[in-house]
């Protein structure tokens, strides 16, 4: 597979990770508690686009639609495609069969150097949830629990359906590890 993407092609541009980053600092420092809410919606409004992108992207390389593939393809071409993009690799498996992770050690949101308190990746929060929304058919809800902006050694990010995400939310406001929240669900 080709390790590049026509940008113009695919209504996408190409950002520096420092742009990125000091975009979500100046965020975070005057829109303050707003700020992840503002990222996930900008996110989430580019999720079709990418995830037409995609599509298109696996045409051009003689691979089914997006929904067709079994997922280890998926998770195969999934990975060539945000590598080729600037995002980084993915992972993909399940916690107790209740919510899908999505593992990154090199997720280009990501910044290393920000150390910040809380995972920092709300742009690809949004865009993941559009994304893996259009694949599964319906709404899912994606929350990053682990982050490499947060001194993590990977971004994990957790996708499943409003309801469960929703519940595993109010159990990880309440103290419990996210791992321990699913576990107490399943």
């Amino acid at each position: 597979m080709s390790d590049s993407i026509d940008l113009p092609d695919h209504q996408m541009l190409a950002l520096p990770y420092a742009a990125l980053n000091a975009l979500r600092a100046a965020l975070l420092r005057d829109a303050g508690a707003t700020a992840a809410s503002d990222l996930q919606a900008a996110g989430y409004a580019g999720g079709d686009a990418l995830f037409a992108s995609f599509n298109a992207w696996l045409r051009a390389h003689g691979e089914p639609v997006a929904e067709a593939l079994g997922l280890a393809a998926f998770e195969r071409v999934a990975t060539a495609f945000f590598r080729a993009a600037g995002w980084g690799s993915i992972e993909i498996s399940t916690l107790r069969d209740l919510v899908a992770t999505l593992d990154s050690p090199d997720w280009g949101e990501a910044d290393p150097a920000a150390a910040s308190d809380h995972p920092g990746c709300h742009l690809t929060t949004g865009i993941f949830a559009d994304f893996f929304g259009r694949l599964a058919g319906y709404p899912v809800a994606v929350l990053e629990v682990e982050c490499r902006s947060a001194g993590d050694r990977r971004c994990r990010f957790l996708v499943g359906n409003a309801d469960v995400m929703n519940a595993l939310y109010d159990r990880m406001e309440r103290g419990a590890p996210y791992d321990a929240a699913v576990a107490a669900m399943a």
